[in-house]
This record gives C-alpha cells, structure tokens and sequence, in this order.
C-alpha cells in the first residue's frame, strides 16, 4: 500500500480515481473534471476557516517480497508508486492561533509597526488566519501585492545572491515589483527558505520610504524555529527564534530567543525598548539643561558682572547631583501613549538630535538661566558691584550671597527639569511622579544643596554662604514658573499631535482611500 499526503491540488494531479460513497454504496471510480472542480471547492471551504488542508490518496500494488526498496529511484517511485492513485479525500487540520496573539499585533498595528506573515500554506489558508488575527481586514476584497505567492515571486528572484543596483533590465524589473510588495504585502504563502531571506532583504533596501522619495530601509525583526529560517533570521536586523520548539540552528543565527514562544513577548519587548530609548533620550536632555546657566556666567564676567557660578559649584551640579538623578530616569514608567507614537528610524532620527538639542539650550537653559540670573539680582547690594575688578569684605560677602542664589536657584531649575522631562507631552498632573528612585534623588539634590550653604567646611570649598529663609524659599518660584510654562508647552503639543492625526486622517479618506480599499477597511475599523 502506497500513501501520498501533500498539498491537495499537487496530490490529486497523481489520482486516476477517486473514493467516493459511503459505507456499503462506497466504492472507486474515476476521477472526472467535475471531482476535481468539487475538491477544489472543498479544500477552499476547508482554507477559508484558517485550516492547513492535506490531499490523502493511495495505491494498492503488488511486488515481490524480496523487492530492492533501497534501489528504487525518485523516478523509478514517480512513474511506478504514485501513477494511477485513488484519492482518498481532505484533512483539514486547525491549528488556531494562541491566545494574545491577535492583540498583540493589533497592538503592533497602533504603534506603527507593520506585521507580516510568511508561511508554507495555502494561499487560502494563509490569508483566513491573518484575517483571524487582524493582520489583514476580515470583509472585502483584497487590493493587489496583499498576498504574495511562490508563483508571484518565481521570477523575481535576482539571478545573484542579493538585489543589485546596476541598471539592468532585470534590476529595473525587481524594483519595480518588490517597491510594491515592500509597502503592501502582508502575506507570503507557499514561500521557500530562500525566498524567506529575499522578503527580509527586499525591506531592508526598499523600506522606510520618505516624503522625498528616498528608501531608508525597514528595521526587520523576522521570527523563526526551523533550520530552513536561519538565513532569515541572520539577516534581519533583529532575528527571534523560539526557544521552545525552536531548533538550535536557529536559535544560533538569531539576536534574541523567546523563551515563552509568544508573540505578545516580542511585542513587550518593543515596548521595553522604546522605553529605555525614551529615557535615555530623557536623560540627556536633562543634563543638558544645565549647561546653559553653567557657561553664561564665565562670560558675563568679562562685561564686569561678579563671578555668578564657579568651578566647585558646577562640579557639585554636574557631579554631587546630576549624574545621579540621570541615573534615576532608567526607572522611568512609560508614559500612556509610548506604544502610540511613530517608531524611530535610527538614520533619520538620532537620539540626541536637534530637537533634544533645542529643547535643552534654547528652551529649558534659557528659562534657567533667566530665573537664575534673576535671583542673582535679587542679592541686596550686588548691583553697586558691577563692574568692579576689586571688593572690600562686604562686597566680597555679597558677591558671595548672590553667587549663591544663583547656584541655588539652578539646583531648583534642574529639579524642575527633572519633572519637566519625565514627559513628552503627557500632563505631570495625569503622570504625577511616578519613579520612587528619581524622587529620591531630587530629594537627595536638596539635601546636598543645603551641605553646600550652610556647611562650613562646604562653604569655604565651593564659595558659598548662608541663606535667609526668603531667600531660600523665593528661588522656588522658578520651580512654579518652568513647570507651568511646560504644562502648557505639552497642552499644544498634544493639541499639534491631534490635528497631525485628523489631517493625516482625512488625506487618507480624501486621496488614498478611493484607490486603496484596504486602507477603506483599516480607516472603518
């Protein structure tokens, strides 16, 4: 007895016959056009409810019992074993997604990241599972380059290993197609291992397409298990392998295993990502803030102001306060819409980058800077120093005084922007503060300010002097003033934020919608 199992249009191309009947009325017969019409139609009944569909069919024959099994070639088994096959019917296997699974790319879809499914499947069963977890719309036609098949790709391999820009008409061919598989596709059925690598390499080259034409490339994470996926997860820019079922070749070509074989740990994981890039990116702001205030005073000297910030005084900024409260931020909650934003392309938006920049220097410093040089003042008799090279001791005293305020105040400034920077746009009063570790730090930054003024031994290493009451409590006002000038920085923000989303919205509706019925569904969704 000879059994043959496979895809059901391949097997029923080796049947003669087929079983058909019931119980005593079964029987074979030959296999007529309308068969072949009424297994199709089956098979995509089966596709169509997310079942991986197998063709089951046989062949009785006899042979000697001393027969060379080892001897017989794929020919000699393709012309002799499987000619003239009966087919037996249809398997359909359910194989239903895990649970989350469906969230979590739905969770993908709201943070901007595209998910892709490259299966061995049927074509029908491929798109009836990625309908059931949301990566493609549930209702309505899909728009060309959706799904992808082996035969769609069966001549857009390039003839070397990897895409080539040199002009060819084949190089023109490929981009051409892969342009708009890169942007559309979310199925790729019936694929092979090699056709694997090229999706990952096609997004890489032809991703991440800008306004201005040029292709920056995708950032691909690519999941596998099998020894097949290992070209794959080699080259994405992250490759995942399970670490349940996953074989070891695979687990060894991929940057990351998955010790749960869940999908919503990738997503989880992306998450933890853009947090701790958040709040780096958090963290230097901070420490940039300073900056500003810290440099200004060495050249306001030169024009006859009094030393308003020494070296001592910055080092205790820099060093005594700063540094560990910028350690602080990598215990920073996620704001509520971190899985909401934009992903950031590495080549077109660095970490430290001109709105970081921008926002340290010429927003936060300068508001420092302006409370501080304004507590400067506050000093009483510090004006009637001004541009004088020599003091006697009561002048001496109350440069000292002044110098003081001014470092004081910058300690409050940078508290301000500590809690200013916690947030992008969210409200402090909605995030409140969060990160226990950060507010000891602050605390901690008050404590060592308070060594610094009234210490003695402190007072004659960083040049400082005792503080009234009042002029301890008036350098707070600046904690007041910055914190409600950027609450109402982040009000228009998300304001700005919103408005982007209605006209990017409505662009959709009014341009692409029309042609794109995909986009349709997406947008009624």
């Amino acid at each position: 007895l000879f059994s043959l199992k496979g895809a059901p249009e391949r097997v029923a191309k080796f049947c003669k016959y087929a079983y058909v009947g019931q119980g005593g009325q079964a029987g074979i017969t030959l296999m007529t056009p309308e068969m072949q019409e009424v297994i199709t139609a089956n098979a995509k009944t089966l596709m169509g409810q997310a079942k991986r569909v197998l063709g089951i069919a046989e062949r009785r024959a006899n042979y000697p019992a001393d027969f060379n099994w080892d001897s017989a070639t794929a020919d000699f088994a393709k012309e002799n074993f499987l000619c003239d096959m009966v087919f037996i019917g249809l398997f359909g296997i359910q194989d239903p997604p895990k649970p989350g699974v469906k969230q979590a790319v739905e969770d993908c879809h709201a943070a901007g990241i595209k998910v892709i499914m490259i299966t061995g499947d049927h074509p029908d069963t491929g798109v009836a599972i990625a309908k059931e977890i949301s990566i493609i719309p549930a209702n309505g036609e899909l728009p060309p380059f959706t799904v992808i098949t082996d035969k769609d790709l069966a001549d857009k391999v390039p003839s070397g290993e990897s895409f080539v820009d040199d002009g060819s008409e084949e190089a023109k061919k490929l981009e051409a197609f892969w342009t708009q598989v890169v942007v559309h596709a979310r199925v790729f059925a019936r694929v092979t291992p090699i056709h694997k690598q090229l999706i990952v390499q096609a997004l890489q080259k032809w991703g991440g397409k800008q306004a201005d034409g040029k292709c920056y490339g995708d950032i691909v994470a690519m999941t596998g298990d099998g020894v097949n996926d290992a070209p794959a997860l080699k080259q994405a820019n992250v490759g995942v392998a399970m670490g349940i079922r996953g074989t070891e070749v695979a687990k060894d070509a991929a940057d990351i295993i998955l010790l749960d074989d869940e999908f919503s740990s990738i997503v989880h994981g992306i998450e933890q990502g853009r947090l701790s890039s958040e709040n780096l990116q958090k963290s230097i702001a901070y420490t940039l803030c300073s900056k500003v205030p810290q440099c200004v005073p060495n050249f306001m000297e030169l024009l006859g102001i009094p030393l308003a910030l020494n070296v001592s005084q910055v080092l205790a900024i820099d060093i005594g306060t700063d540094i560990w409260t910028a350690i602080a931020y990598a215990w920073q909650p996620k704001e509520s819409a971190l899985m909401e934003r934009k992903p950031r392309h590495p080549s077109l938006e660095k970490i430290v980058n001109g709105g970081v920049l921008v926002y340290a220097y010429a927003y936060m410093g300068l508001m420092q800077m302006a409370c501080c040089w304004y507590f400067y003042f506050q000093a009483p008799g510090i004006w009637n120093n001004l541009g004088k090279s020599e003091f006697t001791p009561e002048e001496a005293h109350t440069n000292k005084v002044a110098s003081t305020m001014y470092y004081y105040t910058l300690v409050v400034g940078q508290i301000s922007a500590a809690m200013a920077t916690t947030t992008y746009h969210e409200s402090l009063f909605k995030y409140l503060a969060p990160n226990g570790k950060l507010n000891i730090c602050i605390g901690l930054e008050v404590l060592f300010a308070m060594l610094i003024i009234f210490e003695p031994t402190s007072q004659g290493i960083f040049m400082t002097t005792g503080l009234t009451a009042k002029q301890l409590l008036m350098p707070w006002m600046t904690f007041v003033a910055i914190s409600c000038v950027e609450e109402i920085r982040k009000s228009f923000a998300r304001k700005a934020v919103h408005a982007r989303e209605v006209v990017l919205q409505n662009f959709l509706v009014r341009e692409v919608a029309p042609q794109n019925p995909l986009t349709q569904r997406l947008l009624g969704a």
